[in-house]
């Protein structure tokens, strides 16, 4: 098992970096900047919003409107233009992976999902940017065993062999034998390495192969929408890092909350959650451009959220989050 990586390194300067297009991203992205103005005044490198522009593979122009855009040029960050080569509106989760070589080179980076709220001061939390890693705020969603199909070793181990990776190494030998945490997965909400080109670069190079001929044992597997996680733990591991980083006592915990959806939010999330939510959205200037954003207009200003807050116990919640979502949507609240 790898070792534990404690370093405080934030001491030097890197970049926060997310994906802003139009709809449901670019108002994220203004609510993250919003809450990372309000709740870690510190922070003193760039915000980096990546916005795919037009070209062939998409349909509509990706591009956010010019409101979202002033909002965000207001609070400081700063819009990174990039062209999609591989995947666009088919699979956009990779704009993630295209992103990356648009970001300055040579720079500590931290990639958040426009979908995450800042709670606290990003500032105070150790990263290690010599020990990639990544949100370990996941299910076992990837992948999906078959009866008689290969079990979690054989499909792992087979795209650890793909690229010449230490298949033993990457293993948490705590977890019993195929169990999925065994394997080193995690989720695609964050993920920071010292150097985005090297890192987007590699991504890229797994991500494409694993889709255009994925090995064997990977037959009866789905990669969309999977395919970023798949790839990211390999891309992890093999620039040294892993599962052991004291960044998750704080990410995904008490500096920043992988929401994802409006709903999901009010439904499990900590009243500290909704409390942020509710104090970065007040500003009028802020206000004015997220009404345009039905799901936050409707959950947050119309009060819909603590309708759906109302449906859960927070001390007995169900197990799994499909449980949660169908009972939102049974009660005519889901929205996205």
């Amino acid at each position: 098992m790898a070792r534990k990586s404690t370093k405080k390194t934030t001491t030097q300067t890197f970049n926060i970096a997310l994906v802003g297009q139009a709809g449901r991203l670019g108002y994220e992205a203004v609510l993250f900047v919003a809450s990372l103005r309000a709740k870690s005044p510190d922070f003193n490198g760039r915000v980096l919003v990546a916005e795919p522009q037009p070209g062939a593979l998409w349909s509509r122009d990706p591009r956010m409107s010019q409101d979202v855009h002033a909002a965000l040029h207001a609070m400081g960050a700063e819009i990174v233009p990039f062209t999609n080569q591989h995947f666009g509106e088919a699979y956009p989760y990779g704009n993630k992976i295209e992103m990356l070589t648009a970001l300055p080179k040579d720079e500590p980076f931290v990639f958040f999902d426009s979908d995450t709220l800042v709670m606290g001061d990003l500032s105070m939390v150790p990263f290690d940017f010599t020990y990639p890693s990544a949100s370990l705020r996941r299910e076992g969603t990837w992948p999906q065993i078959e009866l008689y199909g290969p079990g979690y070793a054989e499909i792992w181990k087979s795209l650890y062999d793909r690229f010449g990776l230490d298949f033993e190494t990457s293993l948490d030998l705590s977890e019993p034998d195929e169990y999925w945490k065994r394997y080193l997965y995690f989720n695609a909400g964050f993920f920071f390495a010292p150097c985005p080109h090297a890192f987007g670069e590699r991504f890229l190079e797994y991500a494409l192969s694993i889709r255009d001929d994925a090995p064997g044992p990977l037959v009866c597997q789905s990669l969309d929408p999977w395919l970023d996680q798949v790839a990211l733990p390999l891309v992890i591991h093999s620039f040294g890092g892993g599962r052991d980083s004291a960044v998750h006592d704080h990410l995904d915990g008490d500096v920043t909350c992988h929401y994802r959806m409006f709903p999901l939010l009010y439904a499990r999330e900590s009243q500290a959650v909704i409390d942020t939510l509710e104090e970065v959205t007040a500003p009028n200037k802020i206000k004015k451009v997220l009404k345009g954003y039905d799901p936050i207009k409707r959950m947050v200003f119309q009060g819909r959220g603590a309708k759906v807050r109302a449906l859960f116990d927070q001390n007995d919640m169900p197990r799994r989050e499909q449980a949660i979502r169908n009972r939102i949507k049974s009660n005519g609240f889901w929205m996205r």
